[in-house]
Formats: structure tokens, C-alpha cells, sequence
């Protein structure tokens, strides 16, 4: 697991690697035109540069990728000047390449000075990636923040609090070993939205975590609420986001049992595919025929889709491109009239160095 200052050099990622790609690329595009004289001429130019550009883009990225952790000990001006010149000796190495092919062809020597534009434009392209990296890890550090706030808001909510409480309270005298462990898995879940400085952590961690929370919302709604869990323990070790499954799993609660008379369902599933890591929550949602189940409009009633939002965006920060987060009303069976809601999660399951 990365520090924050190493965190800002990772750019291991596919998405990093295929956005600085594409960067580079756009900046050959346009240089080639200056001098072109026609798109056949353009192109023939666009291929050369991009036979200079890529082996030296490469070769920066997996340079960086390799050095993040020394280059997250380090102070700003040495992270800038290491940066810089490795994106320098980068370019020149792309020159160099490319001379040596046209060398083998005897259609040219190299001269010392053609070595100054490619170095002087790595150094460049360096600095604005370096500048783009800095501000993409300053849009995390913000995003972890407010989601821990918003976690903190829930784990905090009054009738939760009071709920739990007044549940324990009551099994003290006809069973004080559940009592006991109720109080233990509230005091986990203040621990970990409260106390806990980590922004990653493993899926079973977070599974555990989310059925500490269910069972306390068991022993509240009795019957009311059926809970499936249909977890493969060999998705346990991917890394997400911390309380990526509890905030899921308390919107399945209240908005799929708590606003039903007749109770509802949750299901809870996790599996590996390959490489990657599919985990799907989903609920029973009341019918909108149930005047018990829906104001007075005749529809079911919608929460505001904060905690939904919050787990996307930080899981997206998380694993950009490679992560998929998906959210649907599906019917249970084709000839049924009821229906679930779906949130279906999908990300690689190495998760983040």
C-alpha cells in the first residue's frame, strides 16, 4: 500500500499510463503540422516522431512507476528535478533509438546538438505531467475527506445509535452473550469511521465490517429482514476503499426493509473472475401498490443518492478507468411485478500497490 507522497507517482494504472500517452501524442500531433505540407507529409511526420516519442514516453512512465516510492520520500524540489530529468534522458534515449536505426541504414550521423530539442521537450512534457499528477492526487485527498465525513455522519445518526442501544439494553437480562456482541460490533464501527487513518483496505475486511452492521440490524427488525451472503473467499484480498460495503448495505436497508411493513431482503455477493473482482448488493424494493410502502404521491420513495455517489467516486479515484460501478431497478423474475435494486461493483483484483 502507497503513502500520500507516493501515491502521487503512481502511475502505474492504465488509465494514467493511456492519458499521458494520449498527451504526448496530442502535442505531436499539433507540432508536426507547423511544418508539414500536406496530410500525406503530416502523417509521414506524425510517424516519425510518435517512433521517437513512444519508446522515450514509456520508458518516463515505467522509470517513475518504479522510483515512486524514493521519489515519496523525498522533498518537492528533488521529486521536480528528478522528475525532469529522467523525462530529459528519456527523450534523448527515443532520439537515440531512432538515429541508430537510420545509422544502421547509412542515411545519417548523429550530431550532438539534435539531441537538444527531444531533451528539452521531455524535460517539458515531464514537468506538466509531474504538474498534472500533483493535481490529480490533490482532487483524492479531498474526495477521501468528505467521504469520511459522510461516513461519519451515518455512523453517527441518532436513531442508529439509540436503535443499537435500546436493542442491547434489552438482550442484557434474557441474553448476555448477544448483548455483549452487539456492543462489540457498534464499538467496531465507530472504530472503524472514526479512528482508522487508512483509505484502503482489503474486501474482507470490508465484508466483516458489513456484517457486523447487518447483524446488528437483524436483531432490530427480527424477522423483517433476510440477509444472503454469497462470498468467494478467494476475492478477500483485493484492496478498495475503506467502508465501500457498509454504506452500500445500510442504503439496502433503508430504503429496501425499513420502508417496507412487510420486510424485505438483502444479498450480498462476491466473486473473482480471472483478474478481476465482481461484488454485487441488492434489495428488495417495496411495491409501489402498498399504500403502507409509498407516500401519498404512489411512488416509492428515493433518497438523495449521496452514499451511492461517494462510494462510485471513490472507488473510480481508486482504480480509474479499470473500475465499473453500475446501479439498476431489475425485476426479480421475468413473471414477477416486484423488483430489486442492484448495485454491481467491478475492479481488479490486485487493487492499488
Amino acid at each position: 500500500m502507497l503513502g500520500d507522497g507516493a501515491a502521487t507517482f503512481d502511475v502505474c494504472h492504465v488509465g494514467v499510463v493511456l492519458r499521458v500517452l494520449l498527451g504526448v501524442q496530442a502535442v505531436l500531433w499539433l507540432a508536426t503540422l507547423y511544418d508539414s505540407a500536406g496530410p500525406v507529409d503530416w502523417l509521414m511526420r506524425w510517424g516519425q516522431g510518435s517512433a521517437v516519442a513512444l519508446p522515450g514516453c514509456l520508458l518516463w512512465l515505467v522509470g517513475v512507476c518504479g522510483a515512486r516510492r524514493w521519489l515519496g520520500r523525498r522533498g518537492a524540489s528533488t521529486q521536480w528535478a528528478a522528475v525532469v530529468l529522467w523525462g530529459a534522458l528519456s527523450a534523448a534515449y527515443g532520439h537515440v533509438q531512432f538515429w541508430l536505426m537510420d545509422w544502421w541504414l547509412g542515411q545519417q550521423s548523429l550530431a550532438p546538438w539534435a539531441l537538444v530539442a527531444p531533451m528539452a521537450t521531455g524535460a517539458a512534457l515531464a514537468a506538466v505531467c509531474l504538474a498534472w499528477l500533483r493535481q490529480r492526487q490533490g482532487r483524492t485527498d479531498p474526495a477521501q475527506v468528505q467521504a469520511r465525513l459522510v461516513e461519519l455522519q451515518a455512523r453517527i445518526r441518532p436513531h442508529f445509535l439509540f436503535n443499537t442501544l435500546n436493542t442491547a439494553i434489552a438482550l442484557v437480562q434474557v441474553d448476555p452473550d448477544r448483548a455483549e456482541a452487539v456492543l462489540e460490533d457498534l464499538a467496531e464501527l465507530f472504530r472503524r469511521a472514526l479512528a482508522s487513518p487508512e483509505t484502503h483496505s482489503s474486501l474482507a475486511d470490508e465484508v466483516e465490517l458489513a456484517r457486523r452492521y447487518l447483524g446488528i440490524e437483524q436483531l432490530r427488525f427480527g424477522e423483517r429482514l433476510s440477509v444472503n451472503w454469497h462470498v468467494d473467499e478467494s476475492a478477500g484480498a483485493a484492496l478498495v476503499p475503506t467502508l465501500l460495503l457498509q454504506p452500500l448495505v445500510e442504503n439496502a436497508v433503508k430504503h429496501g426493509v425499513e420502508s417496507d411493513p412487510q420486510g424485505g431482503w438483502v444479498r450480498v455477493e462476491a466473486s473473482r473472475k480471472g483478474g478481476r473482482v465482481v461484488v454485487t448488493v441488492s434489495n428488495s424494493v417495496p411495491s409501489p401498490l402498498d399504500p403502507a410502502a409509498a407516500p401519498a404521491s404512489g411512488t416509492p420513495r428515493r433518497g438523495h443518492g449521496i452514499a451511492l455517489r461517494n462510494v462510485r467516486q471513490r472507488l473510480l479515484l481508486m482504480h480509474d478507468v479499470q473500475a465499473e460501478f453500475e446501479t439498476a431497478l431489475r425485476p426479480v423474475s421475468p413473471d414477477a411485478g416486484q423488483h430489486c435494486f442492484v448495485v454491481r461493483l467491478s475492479f481488479p483484483a490486485g487493487g492499488t500497490p
